[in-house]
C-alpha cells in the first residue's frame, strides 16, 4: 500500500491523512457518546471517503491525459469512480449494519468528504511565496 499511496500525488497524499486523523477522532468521540456501534459507525463513515478518494486518486494517477481534453476526461471519470463508490459502500453498510449509529455514520463521512476538496488547496511542490 505505500508504493501505491507514492503514485497519488503530495495534494491527495497530505488530504488521505487529514481524512485518516479525523476519522480516528470521530471515531473516539463517537466511542465515548454512543458506545462501539457509535464507534463502528464513525469508522465506517471515514472510511467510505477515505477508501472513495484514494481510488479516485489513483485513477487519476494512471490516466494517461495527454492533451487539456484527455485530463479533463480523466478528472471526470475519477469523479466518477468516487461517487459511484460513495453511493455504494453508503448503501451497503446501512443495508449490511443494522445497528448503524446514523448520526456517527453520516457526520465522519460528511467531514472527511468535506476534507477531501481541500486538495485544492495543498501545493504540490514547496514554493517561495509571492
Amino acid at each position: 500500500m505505500n508504493n501505491s499511496l507514492r503514485v497519488l500525488s503530495k495534494p491527495i497524499r497530505m488530504v488521505l491523512r487529514w481524512q485518516f486523523l479525523v476519522t480516528v477522532a470521530l471515531t473516539l468521540l463517537a466511542g465515548v457518546l454512543a458506545g462501539a456501534h457509535g464507534a463502528l459507525s464513525a469508522a465506517l463513515g471515514g472510511a467510505v471517503s477515505i477508501s472513495a478518494g484514494w481510488a479516485s486518486g489513483m485513477f487519476a494517477a494512471t490516466g494517461r491525459g495527454q492533451s487539456a481534453g484527455g485530463v479533463l476526461v480523466t478528472a471526470l471519470k475519477a469523479e466518477g469512480i468516487k461517487l459511484g463508490m460513495i453511493a455504494f459502500l453508503l448503501g451497503l453498510v446501512l443495508v449490511v449494519y443494522a445497528e448503524v449509529v446514523v448520526p456517527a455514520f453520516l457526520g465522519s463521512f460528511m467531514a472527511t468528504a468535506l476534507i477531501f476538496s481541500m486538495a485544492f488547496f495543498v501545493r504540490e511542490h514547496n514554493q517561495p511565496r509571492p
